[in-house]
């Protein structure tokens, strides 16, 4: 982290002549469990990972914006007046995002340089728009020498929200954003979507000899593309025949379902959601009672679920999840909104080795491009780096 963190301020330094105000890091993620269910007002658990984004920014006189990125050639120069809505595309739309929604929300933001350096793998599920987000906000709300306290990082992730959902056009949930910035090391983060309530689940995997494997599929993964989108329609959908605003309020499941009007589809949808519900509050008392087995089979049970009812899953994730739990893992499945990404497997560290070469060679097999594959421990969240 430290040698990122001076070459970026090098970096910077080397564009802009002179050094930045600040610099900031910000996790990427996995879920641990609990998929599709922050926009349906569910709970969810996932933890922050080693990979981590840096931005590095520094304020300027005038209203000129320029976002550079070491993985990028070229850099984006804009203003002010032109970060909103249907402005900015690509990647600087996120990082335009939360510029435009610091302003919106009343803080003077002048106009800034910002350069980032992305180690969240893109397209992977593993939340590297939150990351990017999120790693700008701190820096930008250090630069301008906010306070960072817990009231302010809150209000940070409704700002990366925004960002995402009405300039980067992507209709997510907020679990990304709020594990990015509020993780501590050694925890998982139960979110409770409806009241926005946060508790800290200690876990340290490795002590109890396990260890988190994550294996980036490499097949693409979009969220603006349509099929999230659809997924979200959905829910909506049933909540709206069922007359509530979101599908946790429900809760006689079963006779619920039985009320959903259609060809199948919405109905599938919502049973995902209803069970994935029940598989979290079992999940988190599993694992507070250190039953890794019974936190594993609902791992495994989640996935099904997001196979088979919510269709997100695809053959790769398949794979990763079959060929894990061949090997021997206590559970796996995938993670993130599907269509690709990652999966994670809970595995024995001696189980480790074998069943990164399976997945290697099941993939080899298939003729598809070799997944990267890292070992991953619940890790802190965003923070503001001096050195």
């Amino acid at each position: 982290m430290r040698d990122i963190s001076r070459r970026l301020r090098h970096d910077f330094e080397s564009r802009h002549g002179g050094p930045p105000d600040a610099v900031a890091m910000a996790p990427g993620r996995i879920n641990l469990i609990g998929e599709h269910l922050d926009y349906n007002g569910g709970r969810c658990l996932p933890m922050a990972l080693p990979l981590a984004t840096y931005a590095a920014v520094r304020l300027r006189s005038d209203d000129a914006v320029t976002l550079g990125s070491l993985q990028q050639a070229e850099t984006w120069t804009s203003d002010l007046t032109r970060l909103g809505p249907g402005q900015v595309d690509g990647w600087p739309a996120y990082v335009a995002g939360v510029l435009w929604a610091l302003r919106e929300r009343g803080v003077d933001v002048p106009g800034l340089d910002v350069l980032v350096d992305g180690h969240v793998p893109l397209g992977a599920g593993l939340s590297s728009s939150a990351a990017l987000e999120c790693s700008v906000a701190i820096a930008v709300g250090a630069a301008l020498g906010h306070l960072d306290t817990e009231t302010n990082r809150r209000q940070l992730v409704e700002d990366c929200i925004r960002a995402e959902r009405e300039v980067a056009g992507a209709p997510t949930g907020g679990m990304d954003q709020t594990v990015s910035l509020l993780a501590r090391e050694g925890h998982a983060l139960l979110l409770d979507s409806m009241t926005g309530a946060t508790t800290h689940v200690p876990w340290r995997p490795d002590a109890d000899g396990l260890t988190i494997l994550v294996v980036d599929t490499r097949a693409s993964h979009e969220l603006n593309d349509g099929g999230y989108a659809s997924r979200r329609a959905s829910c909506e959908d049933a909540a709206a025949q069922l007359g509530v605003g979101l599908l946790a309020e429900v809760t006689d499941h079963e006779a619920a379902l039985e009320r959903l009007t259609g060809d199948g589809v919405v109905r599938r949808r919502a049973r995902h959601v209803f069970t994935e519900i029940d598989r979290v509050g079992a999940a988190v008392d599993a694992l507070e009672a250190g039953d890794f087995e019974a936190f594993g089979a609902r791992l495994t049970e989640s996935h099904a679920s997001l196979r088979d009812d919510f269709e997100v899953s695809c053959a790769e994730l398949d794979v990763v999840v079959d060929t894990c739990l061949a090997a021997g893992a206590l559970g796996a499945r995938m993670t993130g909104g599907g269509f690709g990404g990652s999966a994670i497997a809970l595995l024995p560290e001696a189980a480790v080795p074998a069943a990164s070469d399976a997945v290697r060679d099941g993939f080899a097999t298939r003729q598809w491009p070799e997944p990267q594959i890292w070992q991953a421990t619940p890790s802190e969240g965003a923070r503001i780096l001096t050195d």
